[in-house]
């Protein structure tokens, strides 16, 4: 019985492995460059290690604009950022908030996220999918509290203090993705049919057309 839980433990790890979002390295870095002459790994082309500089791995970011509608600012730092994240599994975001300002509902489809907040107060919540009824799980996080989450799950951060707010956030991908639940819905190229639109949410035509003439700001 004993090999039996152990052949068990094996091939869950095994799979784990096998089925890992973004593929261990098996070198010290590969650096993203777009130079069509180096080796092709993960969606990238690698530079010539020869070639590498410390500025590959670095990159300073500045306090992101919040004046817009939605009062807050995503500023991402993956591959596209730092061409030294290649391969490594994760990257990072800032977000700013002014008061009152939100990150809209969205979904990374390719990574878990971990929130600290640097300064304010912030209300933040998931919601599990169908399978767990949709539960919505909500917090509010002072400065250096830490939420997680799950991947592919929808969430959102609001700024309920008085005065602006910080959080950086870290994902487990070299290029977590993002969905904008507004956008994907109302905003899409082309537009989602107005019969599909009216039907799932059981209202007036009216009202679809009304939301799809909305201007739906990408903070990212």
């Amino acid at each position: 019985m004993k090999v039996v839980y152990f052949l068990v433990a094996f091939l869950a790890l095994a799979s784990s492995i096998a089925f890992a979002y973004d593929p261990s390295p098996l070198q010290d870095f590969c650096v993203a460059t777009n130079e069509i002459n180096g080796v092709f790994v993960n969606g990238k082309f690698c530079k010539n290690p020869k070639l590498v500089k410390a500025e590959d791995f670095f990159k300073h970011v500045d306090p992101g604009n919040t004046s817009n509608k939605l009062g807050s600012k995503v500023t991402p730092v993956a591959v596209t950022e730092i061409p030294g994240l290649n391969t490594l599994g994760i990257s990072l975001a800032r977000i700013d908030f002014a008061p009152k300002g939100l990150n809209p509902p969205h979904t990374h489809p390719r990574a878990t996220e971990i929130l600290i907040v640097v300064e304010g107060t912030l209300f933040v919540g998931f919601v599990a999918s169908n399978q767990n009824n949709n539960t919505l799980f909500t917090k509010v996080l002072n400065k250096g509290d830490v939420f997680v989450f799950p991947i592919g799950l929808i969430h959102f951060q609001l700024n309920v203090g008085n005065g602006n707010a910080i959080a950086i956030a870290g994902l487990s991908s070299q290029n977590p993705g993002v969905i904008t639940i507004a956008n994907a819905l109302f905003g899409s190229t082309p537009l989602i049919s107005s019969e599909v639109l009216t039907k799932a949410f059981q209202v007036d035509n009216s009202i679809i057309d009304y939301l799809k003439k909305q201007f739906w700001y990408d903070n990212n």
